[in-house]
């Protein structure tokens, strides 16, 4: 004998979709004030200071990219140093006819992410190890068409021009609050693309690629807009990189090792959320000014550090901290709500991302 048990269920229509609304005032107030503070350090700090400070903003730029593919997009990528190569030689082309490095450096951005779209269109249809391979292909062999390239340097690179009469204090200012400005507009832009529509999409798709096309999601445009925003971002990376180093060496700016330090920065810190790539490369920077003089060590204990974290905290350094405080400062999640209940009744937790 069978027994069938009927369920009412509320009609489709009481339902809705929200996104978090956690109060992001005070966390945009911190910000800004972080961000004043940071802009004032030329004023205090010694310009070795600044130069680290270069260094940790490329990072956490190119890691935030990084961060957007692989944690919310589903696609891991091996081969972002295309697009940091890409952006250094845009910068590099366009000071040889006369334009300044930081002027070049937005056009260089915008550059990389028109590169990007047929770049999409070769590796659009590969997914997971086939994709990552595709990648790091891809940027190997943009390396060697630019190596054959004498007017910009070939193998060997060149100087970059566009600096003659600068006072060296002076272009070392310009250069953090380049890499400042950089860093500033990639976190806001990434965080106001996930508070949208395609962040919801996205969100999507890295739970479960396969339902959200049943459900009408466009996966296909998704990615393709996260891979160009990456694109783009890893570009601006890339020119304040030559920018900071007054040198493009083709074998430097297209180093896998960038792609290395992404993945490392993201999974420390928290891959799949905006904070986890910031927390990351603090991390990264304190462990590298710290253990560079040891050499070979320094690298086995980065590989130390990825492998505890990997084993002991699955969502990384972020996680640790959201589970035990419940703190998100750049909340981007979406609730299922009850058109009748207030904002508090929730019948869904909000996804951590």
């Amino acid at each position: 004998m069978s027994v069938a048990t009927e369920i009412t269920a509320p009609s489709e229509e009481r339902f809705r979709v929200t996104r978090s609304r956690r109060n992001v005032a005070w966390t945009g107030v911190g910000a800004l004030i972080v961000v004043i503070v940071l802009a004032l350090f030329p004023y205090i700090v010694y310009s070795g200071t600044t130069a680290i400070l270069v260094q940790a903003f490329i990072v956490l730029t190119m890691a935030s990219m990084w961060n957007l593919l692989a944690g919310y997009a589903g696609l891991v990528s091996v081969g972002q140093q295309a697009f940091v190569g890409l952006g250094a030689y845009f910068v590099l082309i366009l000071a040889l006819h006369g334009t300044s490095p930081f002027a070049a450096l937005p056009v260089a951005a915008i550059g990389c992410g028109v590169a990007a779209l047929p770049l999409w269109w070769l590796v659009s249809r590969l997914r997971s190890g086939y994709f990552a391979i595709a990648t790091w292909v891809l940027a190997t062999t943009i390396m060697l068409i630019i190596e054959r390239f004498s007017s910009i340097g070939g193998g060997t690179g060149m100087p970059l021009p566009g600096f003659a009469g600068l006072d060296p204090t002076l272009l070392t200012a310009y250069t953090y609050w380049a890499g400042l400005a950089v860093t500033v507009v990639a976190l806001v832009g990434i965080y106001l693309l996930l508070r949208g529509r395609l962040g919801l999409v996205l969100t999507a798709i890295r739970d479960d690629e396969v339902a959200a096309r049943s459900s009408g999601a466009r996966v296909g445009l998704a990615r393709m807009l996260v891979f160009v925003v990456a694109g783009a971002g890893c570009g601006a990376a890339g020119a304040l990189l030559a920018i900071s180093q007054l040198q493009v060496q083709p074998g430097a700016v297209f180093s896998v090792q960038f792609t290395a330090e992404m993945a490392f920065v993201t999974i420390i810190g928290g891959l799949g959320t905006i904070e986890g790539p910031i927390l990351g490369t603090v991390v990264y920077m304190v462990l590298q000014q710290t253990l560079a003089s040891y050499n070979a060590w320094y690298l086995i204990i980065l590989g130390l550090v990825a492998i505890v974290v990997t084993l002991f905290a699955r969502r990384g350094l972020w996680g640790l901290v959201d589970a035990r405080l419940n703190v998100r400062l750049f909340p981007v999640g979406y609730y299922l709500r009850l058109d009748e209940e207030r904002p508090r009744g929730l019948l869904t937790r909000p996804r951590r991302s």
